[in-house]
């Protein structure tokens, strides 16, 4: 089994608008109401690819219980760890668009509420039912309020039980995690840059440090590469690269999320890494090219095209 844990899950309020004019009343030209969350997004695209999950984390309020309603509503099973006196955060983001295309976007993240010991401790107990063989995926930032050595500290909770982390994460919160030799990290560009403190410009650069990161504990790196697609070094050393399809970009939330979700689906339909790859390429750009996180049908179409 799968699970995905999304410790600061949000409302995301998504508002279509002509311009923002400061210091004037926005009107948005459409607007959705959707959950967010990078766990909840795998979650969610893994259903579309029919992979079943389970969504771990923490909720909140009547943000919460709404979060939780949409992901349900999505046949994903739940088991979440509700917060009293609190409230899950709202992320708002505002999407300008010229005939059609993206021409900016612009996003107010909530900080989200603190998480008492107890609370995680809540949260540690059901991890601690996972199995041999099972994926445990870390994915998205945690409140500012809590320490970035929280998903460390939960690999040492499941170190001897052969389960399968994939860490979605930036800075210390991923860098921590590497001596638990997690199954695959996915950095971007920019995190690269940021773990190693230095400019990349060529994709010989880009394999170097993936090689360094497998050199600090990490079985697969799979690097996101937005338009220019992807680098995938494998466990076995092997270095694959491909660019993504081409297209309009329609919206970028949730695309890093969905190359995670395709990628681990791919490899449990063909248990082969280069359509694992592709898959999570092409679930990646489907999720870009889409108003919402793609669907089954829209991730097999750009799968076809590469």
């Amino acid at each position: 089994m799968i699970y995905t844990v999304t410790f600061n899950p949000a409302i995301d309020y998504i508002a279509e608008i002509n311009s923002i004019n400061e210091e004037k009343i926005n009107r948005a030209i459409s607007e959705k109401v959707l959950a967010g969350g990078k766990g909840i997004n795998v979650s969610i695209v893994l259903k579309n690819l029919g992979i079943e999950s389970v969504a771990l984390g923490f909720i909140a309020g009547f943000t919460g219980t709404e979060i939780k309603r949409q992901v349900e509503n999505h046949g994903i099973k739940t088991d979440f760890v509700y917060l009293t006196n609190k409230f899950s955060r709202i992320n708002v983001k505002l999407v300008s668009k010229v005939a059609g295309v993206v021409s900016s976007e612009t996003a107010i993240n909530g900080e989200g509420p603190k998480i008492s010991d107890k609370e995680i401790e809540e949260l540690m107990k059901k991890i601690d039912k996972l199995e041999k063989g099972d994926f445990l995926i870390l994915a998205g930032s945690v409140s500012r309020k809590m320490k970035d050595d929280i998903y460390e500290k939960i690999c040492t909770r499941i170190e001897n039980k052969q389960i399968k982390i994939v860490a979605d994460a930036t800075g210390k919160l991923l860098v921590n995690v590497l001596k638990h030799k997690p199954f695959l990290i996915k950095p971007n560009k920019n995190e690269l840059e940021e773990i190693f403190q230095d400019e990349i410009n060529t994709n010989e650069e880009i394999i170097m440090y993936a090689k360094r990161l497998q050199e600090m504990g990490a079985e697969n790196v799979l690097i996101s590469l937005g338009q220019e697609g992807a680098i995938l070094v494998t466990k076995d050393k092997n270095v694959l690269y491909s660019k993504a399809p081409k297209g309009i970009l329609i919206n970028s939330v949730g695309a890093g999320d969905s190359m995670v979700a395709g990628f681990l689906a791919g490899l449990l339909t063909y248990d082969d890494y280069k359509k694992a790859f592709k898959m999570g390429i092409a679930a990646g750009t489907a999720s870009a090219f889409s108003e919402n996180l793609a669907t089954k049908e829209e991730i097999l179409l750009q799968f076809s095209k590469l």
